[in-house]
């Protein structure tokens, strides 16, 4: 497994390959491995075919496999590989992925805010109902292949429903490109960052929120220099024609120069205030 795992970024290739190197397992390089969608990898090791991928393949493949012990390992909010050599289980992982504080803290956040938390997986039903459970969201879609993802933001659009994705890999680049709003995590893939209309650079899920107060802020600020820009102009455009000039009162061109560079600064300043949000 951690031969081929050795050429994948995603989370629980990392898990498997930090435990080879706290046994001090070594591995053969891997040749010819290719990314299935949605499904897992594969590649050829010491000359044989060897995939690791989902239980969904092992059925869709006929492949015979411990289904007891699957949904057992699941239940425990386990993500469950399996690995086959030459079209056979040769074993299986099973790993939980450790929820970071910040998740409920988000989730509920969101849900402050009027926004409602979808999660959509590839992973077994059973392990993200209990992922699901832990952070408050009870809207799940589990098995999904990357176009399954992208279908069912499409569905949400189609209800007239705006719709934020986040995401970290490459199973994650058609739906990130869908959504409305793409956000992906700086430490994911680069196909998915390439996929996204904005980064988390920290990886920290809170920044999400972070996200909507900044845009709600700089919304904000963008009508109020419009206000300021505009009200200059409804004020001294009329004193500069004459429009008072009966009884008196009259805006030089000077005075004009002086309130309009007035006016850019008050704006620039404001916009600077945001910083302050």
């Amino acid at each position: 497994m951690a031969s081929l795992e050795s050429h994948s970024d995603h989370p629980l290739a990392v898990g498997i390959l930090a435990e080879a190197e706290k046994q001090n397992i070594g591995y053969p390089a891997p040749e010819n491995v290719t990314v299935i969608s949605g499904t897992g990898i594969g590649g050829t090791v010491q000359g044989k075919n060897t995939l690791i991928v989902k239980a969904d393949y092992l059925d869709n493949n006929h492949l015979s496999y411990n289904k007891e012990r699957l949904k057992e390992l699941a239940d425990k909010g386990n993500s469950v590989s399996y690995l086959i050599v030459e079209n056979e289980v040769a074993g299986l992982v099973a790993q939980g992925d450790e929820i970071k504080p910040e998740a409920r803290e988000t989730v509920d956040g969101l849900k402050h805010i009027h926004i409602t938390p979808v999660m959509l997986t590839g992973d077994n039903e059973g392990y993200a109902r209990s992922v699901g459970s832990q952070v408050g969201i009870s809207e799940i879609h589990a098995g999904l292949l990357p176009q399954d993802k992208e279908k069912i933001i499409q569905s949400y659009q189609n209800n007239g429903k705006p719709v934020m994705m986040v995401g970290d890999g490459v199973n994650d680049a058609p739906a990130l490109a869908r959504a409305d709003i793409g956000v992906a995590i700086g430490a994911g893939t680069d196909v998915a960052i390439d996929s996204a209309d904005v980064v988390l650079v920290k990886s920290n899920p809170s920044d999400i929120l972070h996200f909507f107060s900044l845009a709600k802020n700089t919304t904000r600020k963008m009508v109020q220099n419009l206000w300021w820009g505009a009200g200059y102009n409804i004020i001294a455009i009329p004193l500069a024609a004459g429009v008072l000039a009966p009884v008196g009162i009259i805006l030089s061109p000077a005075v004009g120069a002086v309130l309009m560079s007035i006016s850019t600064i008050v704006v620039a300043l404001n916009s600077m205030t945001l910083k302050l949000k």
